[in-house]
């Protein structure tokens, strides 16, 4: 006879609400999990136009909270392959970001001396910003490449300092090259996509210009942002499934396990390296169409802790928690702005509140809110259930 859990308990212990979400969704079949994400991304969706009382930013524009949101998930999705799946501890990771923003201010900018932004062409003005979206995931593809062949054979506290320095010097550039990339002052009319341009939009929807009501220039850059992202975690899901998803958890693991077991250790961090950086710069080139300025204060190296902050917090390794810890970033800073307390506003505490929550999750879930399951056999779940089953007939017998 055996002996099964009670529902709410793993392992001898109470599940926490995290494990229970995580146990319920690895036990759904493809089918439902799909069916799940449809009714849960097309609900998120309509968050902008219905906004939920429990969940409003009387303070600002929940479209331009939401539309903020998308941007900073999609990189932590990247940086989630870096860090959560590889193991690579990477602490300049807004240095891709900036790389992918300064892509696209530099091609359209007309404060920049190589705007390509003309009349006809992939650079004409409404599909300039189209044209720079895959340049500048390129730019920070090869960045990444660039930095990792010289340093991805470093490990631990070494690769972290090597990724800070990265960060630290793209910032550091964009400050003193005042030639091209206009130094402190920045790079204004970055382009955006011109798109259903009407008499009461004349330059479309994404222009700053429609500012007013529920579907304003803000929710059509999360709906863009979303489809994105929807984009991105099929192909980072299809990742994990794969050979380079397994060797991928294999180096964070045992690097050195691994490499005794065959694998290349370096060809598939340089991987996990180059499509995290991708990623970031997809996310950079979003950020520059949107806010239509790009300057170096905004690539510090907080705002790398926030990203990684974001991962850590969601669950390293768990892409869908990531998302989540992204989501809880960017919320809560505007959910608490001009809210005062001793006369305190408390949307200015933001980096306390986030260092105080990460003391606190290290101390009693280092694993984070939503801890990865990994999947390392093709088809773990028949394979489980076939074993069970047997044990369940022989106990029987």
């Amino acid at each position: 006879m055996t002996h099964q859990a009670a529902p709410g308990k793993w392992s001898g212990r109470l599940l926490a609400p995290g494990d229970r979400l995580r146990e319920w969704w690895s036990n759904l079949s493809r089918v439902q999990k799909w069916a799940v994400g449809v009714v849960g991304f097309t609900l998120l969706a309509l968050s902008p136009l219905f906004p939920p009382p429990f969940l409003d930013t009387p303070g600002i524009s929940f479209g331009g909270t939401m539309a903020q949101f998308a941007m900073v998930a999609i990189i932590a999705i990247g940086l989630n392959v870096v860090v959560g799946q590889a193991g690579l501890l990477d602490l300049g990771y807004v240095g891709f970001y900036a790389v992918g923003a300064y892509t696209v201010a530099l091609l359209t900018s007309p404060d920049s001396p190589w705007n390509r932004v003309g009349t006809s062409g992939l650079f004409a003005e409404k599909w300039a910003w189209l044209a720079c979206v895959p340049i500048a995931m390129a730019a920070t593809a090869m960045a990444g490449l660039i930095l990792g062949i010289p340093t991805l054979r470093l490990r631990g506290d070494y690769l972290a300092i090597v990724t800070l320095g990265f960060g630290e010097i793209i910032r550091l550039l964009a400050d003193n090259l005042s030639d091209i990339t206009n130094g402190s002052r920045g790079l204004n009319q970055v382009a955006y996509p011109h798109i259903i341009e009407t008499a009461k939009y004349p330059d479309g929807v994404f222009s700053s210009g429609n500012s007013s009501g529920e579907a304003n220039y803000g929710t059509w850059w999360f709906w863009l942002g979303l489809i994105l992202m929807v984009a991105i975690l099929l192909l980072v899901g299809n990742l994990e499934r794969s050979r380079a998803g397994r060797a991928w958890v294999a180096i964070r693991e045992d690097e050195d396990a691994a490499e005794v077991m065959g694998v290349n250790t370096f060809r598939f961090k340089l991987w996990a390296f180059v499509i995290g950086a991708a990623i970031g710069g997809l996310s950079g080139a979003l950020y520059a169409g949107q806010v239509q300025y790009v300057a170096p204060p905004t690539f510090n190296i907080i705002n790398s802790m926030l990203f990684l902050c974001a991962v850590v917090l969601g669950g390293q390794g768990n892409k869908l928690g990531v998302v989540f810890g992204a989501f809880v970033i960017v919320y809560l800073p505007n959910r608490m702005l001009g809210v005062q307390v001793l006369g305190i506003n408390l949307g200015d505490l933001k980096y306390l509140f986030f260092g105080l929550a990460l003391v606190v999750l290290m101390i009693f879930r280092p694993q984070g809110l939503f801890p990865v399951r990994q999947q390392l056999l093709t088809y773990g779940k028949r394979a489980r259930y076939l074993l069970r089953s047997a044990d369940e007939t022989k106990s029987a017998a």
